[in-house]
């Protein structure tokens, strides 16, 4: 088993990167909290690729015994090449060259990069990595990680929080606002775009960003929203969809003599209606399955005799198109043939 690191304090941010702006200025430290946790969430699993596919094959060393080391290799790595990225860019695809603005898209190609550069001889030269057991392997070791502690979610947050402001250079994703003093700072904090903020939701853990509050309350699967097709209830976003096509009284229906040729689709509260107002209807179309359709006008007057006989209350209250074909039947059989 991989035992946990004795001290993790060189992966503060404070250690990470150095005073580089002169002045007596304090700096915003808000951050995207939703993005700093996706690129927080890479980092492990991009370790783990690097311990495996650097041990693989060899007697003498375990990817876990390797991983306090390759770790920090891989910050060392990804904080010079995320300060650079600009720099690099430009130079790879020129002054024209559309550069990424996506800080997980870049920070997700940094991770690769690093985990290719530590392969060993043996997974460079065999199929290794396209193996299904390599994957497995690290998923293990992602999840050996986990459980004992290794690089903890906090941790590697404040490493995506550094690389996300390196490579961030419009400002989209973090505060780069600056201030004399730590008191306007603090005043700046209680407003800024970028305070973390709790769903207030129940059932909903979620934070995010003030910014993206619109977006988070557009997707929320907890927030209790109307149904979508307008009953009267109010249902839970992520059991919308099962209230709509099981117990929704207005989730849609075939009509009940959709088998003898009314092919309306109507909500399930308006079935008794459907079959009182689409009376007639439905007796004519019993009417043209008994006598064929070759007799539409002498059939239509057939039905609204057929009607009549009854009693419109007593037809309706036929529940399928079973028991309306023996009703029609029986009351068709009254008037005797029909007269051509």
């Amino acid at each position: 088993m991989m035992n946990p690191p004795v001290d993790d304090n060189e992966l503060e941010p404070e250690k990470l990167e150095e005073e580089k702006e002169g002045g007596p200025f304090v700096h915003c430290d808000l951050y995207d909290t939703d993005i700093v946790y996706k690129i927080a969430q890479e980092l492990l699993p991009g370790l783990a690729s690097a311990c495996i596919d650097n041990t693989t094959g060899g007697l003498l060393k375990s990817p876990a015994s390797v991983a306090v080391d390759i770790r920090r290799e891989m910050v060392d790595y990804l904080i010079q090449r995320s300060e650079n990225y600009l720099a690099e860019s430009a130079l790879e695809g020129g002054l024209n060259e559309e550069i990424s603005e996506n800080p997980y898209d870049i920070l997700s190609d940094l991770i690769d990069d690093f985990s290719s550069s530590k392969r060993n001889f043996f997974s460079r030269v065999s199929g290794w990595l396209l193996s299904e057991k390599r994957e497995d392997w690290i998923d293990d070791l992602v999840q050996e990680m986990e459980i004992n502690g290794f690089w903890l979610l906090n941790r590697r947050e404040s490493v995506a929080q550094t690389l996300l402001k390196n490579v961030d250079y419009k400002n989209k994703y973090h505060c780069g606002k600056s201030f004399k003093s730590v008191d306007d700072q603090e005043v700046h904090k209680l407003h800024c775009s970028f305070r973390t903020m709790t769903c207030t939701n129940e059932g909903c853990n979620s934070r995010f960003s003030a910014a993206q509050i619109g977006h988070h309350d557009s997707t929320c699967p907890f927030k209790i929203l109307p149904c979508e097709q307008n009953c009267s209830d109010r249902i839970m976003r992520r059991q919308m969809d099962r209230h709509c096509i099981t117990i929704c009284p207005m989730k849609l229906v075939k009509c009940p003599f959709y088998s003898v040729g009314c092919h309306s689709t109507i909500p399930q509260c308006t079935i008794d209606q459907h079959r009182s107002e689409g009376l007639h209807s439905h007796v004519l179309y019993i009417l043209q399955a008994l006598h064929g359709e070759g007799l539409a006008e002498t059939l239509k007057e057939r039905a609204e005799d057929v009607v009549k006989l009854s009693s419109p209350e007593q037809l309706a209250s036929a529940r399928d198109a079973r028991a309306l074909t023996i009703s029609v039947k029986d009351l068709d059989s009254k008037f005797g043939p029909l007269k051509v």
